[in-house]
């Protein structure tokens, strides 16, 4: 191992180490509790709010409800599939436990990243509104924050390039060519096509194909874990104790798994958990911050089910389906452990899972590009649009034909790094995300008395 690459584990280490992980998980914890819990007592209201958010109502670029379309198409994907396995096949079925811990208070993160988007958010010189850590840094922070903006916009760049891109077209690359002998360099060029095709048409035509997509893709993936459960309905209850059970008593188990201590599955629950969720790295605000909205608490509230629906639902059907089938107690690991359960449980479910994986990774590459453009045009203005867009394409073609161990480990170590900026955004622009929450519902409360009277 070269000394670069032990300089990146050591990075690694620290940026996705129990420090970090603790901040993480202490910023959400209060804002949760700055809230007053009303990103978990308000979860009915947010998908209401979903609902309505199919049409625009203010000022932006894409409607609320594809803003988390395309916030969903860069979270959902293999690590519901891989990570949740990974996790699971490490720290025992206790993982499944925190994550959905670390969702919940996720949830808090997610909101007040989005409020906080939306709120200081700008009109870029083509009259389009753009926002993120980047922008609420430095317009809700002052000038003096600036190169802790800059900091935000250089790491979320360059992460892009790696994790949502060349990492993302070469695992399809694999998939594809291993279970239907499709050429890499062939897959590579229609994925490369497709992908500049969509960008042409920007955060619009991006949204658009992501609204169709991450529900189709998403249901597909939620009916056949949900097939799989309802094969094995009668062992659903006991999995449930005994994911519960793991998490505070730990776990012992034969086969490949050696067993797992209690810490152990609190760190791989919240690690896989952040990392499947993205709460607190900063990504999905910047969605969040083109929609068509004239308040900030509301696309807040729908942004929050991003975590919702990608932990509490999606990692949950995977850690599901992985306990009742007792396959987490195998030799197996990460993606494979589902792809075994996929394909000895339903006709046709490897090509299924296949498709599934396709289609998580197309729609990363999708959103995360509107991530690293963005993060770009802060740091260069708007003339490293195009550029960026046409080395993203090329990017994509290129990873098909690449080994990526070096890749993944410096995406990893970025992506983190990206969280550092944001969280001091967080902590200290907090009180505005709690005193707009305040203002929000006592004026909702008000008319609602009006309205009565």
């Amino acid at each position: 191992m070269s000394v670069f690459e032990q300089t990146i584990d050591a990075i690694n280490g620290l940026v996705w180490g129990p420090i970090m992980l603790t901040l993480l998980l202490g910023t959400g914890i209060f804002l949760t509790i700055g809230l007053r819990g009303m990103t978990i007592t308000r979860i009915p209201y947010a998908f209401k709010q979903l609902l309505k958010g199919r049409k625009a109502s203010g000022e932006g670029e894409i409607s609320p409800f594809n803003a988390l379309m395309t916030a969903l198409s860069s979270t959902v994907g293999t690590g519901n599939i891989a990570g949740v396995a990974t996790a699971i096949g490490i720290g025992g079925p206790g993982a499944l436990f925190w994550m959905w811990c670390t969702a919940l208070v996720g949830m808090a993160t997610k909101y007040a990243e989005a409020v906080l988007a939306v709120n200081f958010r700008e009109t870029d010189a083509a009259g389009k509104k753009v926002g993120g850590p980047m922008y609420y840094i430095k317009n809700g922070l002052g000038k003096r924050w600036k190169p802790l903006a800059f900091l935000f916009a250089l790491f979320g760049a360059l992460a892009g390039f790696g994790l949502a891109n060349t990492v993302q077209s070469n695992t399809v690359s694999q998939v594809l060519f291993n279970n239907f002998q499709i050429p890499t360099v062939a897959s590579g060029l229609v994925m490369a096509l497709l992908v500049g095709l969509v960008l042409l048409g920007g955060i619009q035509r991006i949204a658009q194909v992501a609204g169709k997509l991450v529900p189709l893709m998403t249901v597909i993936y939620l009916v056949s874990t949900l097939l799989i459960l309802l094969m094995n309905l009668t062992e659903i209850p006991a999995a449930l104790v005994f994911i519960v059970d793991s998490a505070f008593n730990g776990t012992a188990a034969t086969g490949g798994f050696a067993g797992a201590t209690v810490m152990l599955a609190l760190r791989m629950g919240v690690s896989r958990g952040i990392f499947s969720n993205e709460s607190g790295l900063g990504s999905a605000p910047i969605a969040h911050a083109a929609a068509a909205t004239n308040s900030p608490v509301r696309q807040g509230t729908i942004a929050m089910l991003g975590t919702f629906i990608d932990t509490l639902i999606i990692c949950t059907m995977t850690g599901l389906v992985l306990i009742v089938t007792d396959v987490w107690n195998s030799d197996l690991q990460g993606a494979a452990m589902t792809l075994q359960v996929f394909d000895s449980s339903l006709p046709f479910g490897g090509d299924i899972l296949s498709l599934c994986i396709a289609l998580f990774a197309f729609t990363t590459m999708l959103g995360w590009s509107y991530y690293g453009e963005r993060c770009a045009q802060f740091l260069l203005g708007p003339k490293v649009v195009l550029p960026f867009r046409v080395l993203w394409v090329v990017g994509i073609f290129l990873g098909t034909q690449m080994s990526l161990g070096l890749v993944w480990k410096m995406s990893d170590a970025l992506n983190g790094m990206m969280a550092i900026p944001n969280l001091i955004a967080l902590l200290l622009l907090s009180p505005v995300v709690f005193k707009l929450t305040r203002q929000y519902y006592q004026q909702s409360a008000d008319n609602t008395v009006e309205n009565q009277s």
